[in-house]
């Protein structure tokens, strides 16, 4: 099953995406800049491999619902979030109001 449903962040709306897997879901919040994602998300290829592309994306683990996620402090981010003042250990809704 699929949910999408917007997230209004600071006077902006984001779209916030659950997918379930079996076993797993999916979640990710994103804007027209960059996106917030669970635990599947794999920062370091992001910043390694796919360094040129400078995707803003930030990382929370343990978390099972796209309102934990919004909540959750991120555990990593990427080079080109941290140039938007995005770093480990912001909440996510903190994160997408940088990325608006």
């Amino acid at each position: 099953m699929i949910r999408m449903i917007p997230v209004e962040v600071d006077g902006g709306t984001a779209i916030g995406v659950e997918v379930k897997l079996p076993k797993t879901t999916l979640l990710s919040v994103s804007t027209e800049k960059g996106y917030i994602m669970c635990g599947a998300l794999d920062v370091g290829l992001l910043n390694e491999k796919l360094k040129e592309r400078g995707i803003i994306a930030g990382r929370a683990v343990g978390v099972r619902t796209l309102e934990e996620l919004l909540d959750a402090p991120l555990e990593s981010v990427t080079t080109a979030a941290e140039a938007l003042g995005i770093v480990p250990g912001m909440k996510g809704m903190d994160a997408l109001a940088r990325m608006l």
